[in-house]
Parts: structure tokens; C-alpha cells; sequence
């Protein structure tokens, strides 16, 4: 495994596995398989409503928790944000069964997102939070929160595939020390990506799939990725991206299918602002 070293020293695997979307009675088994396939990343969120699943796995693969890496994410909460945050942060650990986070972050960029940040950098300074960051902030959102606050985020987890790369944003998140981390790494197949004549031809080129190109290329993009999947063979395959590099050529190649635009949903799209800022989870 290649790691990443964060802006506070700390040390991130390039290469974990997501659990989104994988439902809460299956989790438990499928982050076991993970953890006993290789994987010592686990990402998750509170959104995601499994976290308690996680943890059960996590107890239960005798694995020393200083050899993990667990991220959550804490979701948009009422005002006060300072003090909500705090509650939300007590109960992820409750459901994790875990003592600390190696990273938490800041799951959409709405709300009290300040009262949020200064209860994240509380954490952070008592050690409960070995990192904390962000994820799906814009360029503006990303350069307010650290111009006005204290600690830079660590991460921004954002929506990254070879149809929307990112790269300008990626150049100004490394100019101010903020990890870029992928979701969507496969961009959920959409464009018919895992048959993409680009991919597929460097995919053969190497004697790979066409799913390892993608996190190979992301790899040598200094990206980090949470792949997901429930098949045991699939989740070896995507561990399986340290024997081989693309070349510059072929860089080149990836880089060309960006079409700029996501796939998913656009953060500044007013619609989406008012859905996501309206919605709230159970507890």
C-alpha cells in the first residue's frame, strides 16, 4: 500500500473501501472481507446509516486499531452547529465502538458550516479526531473555510473520475496542502466507463481491467480513492494497482475523456443546495 502524509503529519493508505450504499445488513460481512482481503482504509458516513456495521466488523477482526484508518462524516446539523456537532461526533463513535477517528469530515458544505468547523477543530486539538476535512466543497467554499479559520482542511473528498478529473481544483488543493480524495472513482459505470475503448485498450495493454487503469491513473494523479464493491474477487482486483504504471502517453489519454461537468449532481445547482440542506438523518 502506498500512504499519503496529510498537512499534520499524519499518514493516509492512497487505496481504501467505501461503504456507500451497501446496505446495513450486509455491511458487517462485506467490510470483514475487506479488512481480511488487505484493506486497512475504511470509509464511511453517517448519511450511510451502517456505521454501527462497521464497527462490528472492525471488533471483531482482531486487527490492532492502530493499524487502521476509519473515516466518517458528520451530516449537515441544526443550529447551533458547534454544539450539535459535538452530540453527532459522540454518537458516530458509539456506533463505531471506536475511542477516536483518523479523519472526520465535513460531509456537504451547508449550514452552520463555521459552528461545525470550530466543534471539528476542538476534536482535532484533543486528539478525538486525528485529522479532520471536508468533502464535496468547491473551490470557494474550500478557500473561505480555511482563509477564516484556524486549521486547514486535511481532506476534500470530492466527485473524481476519468469524465470529471478535476485537475485545475487538485493543482489548488496541493498549493494549499489539502488531500484530494475521490468518490464516485468509477463514476457508478455511468458513460459506459468499464467499456470505454480508451480504458479498455490500455486495460489490455497492461493485462489489466479496466477498473485497475482507473485507480492506477488516479494513484499516479496523487488521488486518493475508496472503491467499493460486495465480491471479494472484485475488492482484491482493486488492491492490485502497485505492479504497474501508466505511461505518460497514456495519461494523456485518461485526460482527454474529461468532460468537465459531473455526473451526479452540481453543488451549486440551486435545487440541490435547498434538497440537501433540508434533509436530516434520524439521529
Amino acid at each position: 500500500m502506498q500512504n499519503v502524509t496529510l498537512n499534520n503529519g499524519v499518514e493516509m493508505p492512497i487505496l481504501g473501501f467505501g461503504v456507500f450504499q451497501i446496505p446495513a445488513d450486509e455491511t458487517e460481512q462485506v467490510v470483514t472481507e475487506a479488512l481480511a482481503t488487505g484493506y486497512r482504509l475504511l470509509d464511511t458516513a453517517a448519511s450511510h446509516g451502517n456505521e454501527e456495521a462497521v464497527g462490528r466488523a472492525i471488533k471483531n477482526s482482531g486487527i490492532p486499531r492502530e493499524e487502521l484508518f476509519v473515516t466518517t462524516k458528520l451530516y449537515v446539523q441544526d443550529a447551533p452547529g458547534e454544539e450539535n456537532t459535538k452530540r453527532a461526533f459522540e454518537a458516530l463513535l458509539a456506533k463505531l465502538g471506536l475511542d477516536y477517528l483518523d479523519l472526520y469530515l465535513m460531509h456537504q458544505p451547508y449550514g452552520d458550516v463555521y459552528g461545525q468547523w470550530r466543534a471539528m477543530e476542538e476534536l482535532n486539538r484533543q486528539g478525538r479526531a486525528k485529522a479532520i476535512g471536508v468533502s464535496n466543497f468547491y473551490p470557494d467554499r474550500l478557500l473561505d473555510l480555511i482563509i477564516n479559520n484556524e486549521v486547514t482542511p486535511a481532506v476534500n473528498q470530492i466527485e473524481t473520475h476519468p469524465f470529471f478529473q478535476r485537475a485545475d481544483y487538485q493543482a489548488l488543493m496541493r498549493e494549499k496542502g489539502v488531500q484530494h480524495q475521490a468518490w464516485g472513482g468509477f463514476a457508478e459505470g455511468k458513460n459506459d466507463l468499464f467499456t470505454n475503448p480508451v480504458l479498455s485498450e490500455i486495460a489490455q495493454r497492461h493485462g489489466k481491467s479496466v477498473g485497475q487503469v482507473v485507480l492506477r491513473w488516479a494513484v499516479q494523479r496523487g488521488v486518493a480513492q475508496i472503491p467499493k464493491s460486495v465480491r471479494p474477487e472484485r475488492m482484491a482486483e482493486n488492491l492490485d494497482v502497485f505492479d504497474f504504471a501508466l505511461t505518460d502517453a497514456e495519461m494523456a489519454s485518461v485526460a482527454g475523456l474529461d468532460t468537465g461537468a459531473s455526473l451526479f449532481f452540481d453543488h451549486h445547482d440551486p435545487e440541490i443546495v435547498k434538497w440537501l440542506s433540508a434533509r436530516r438523518l434520524d439521529s
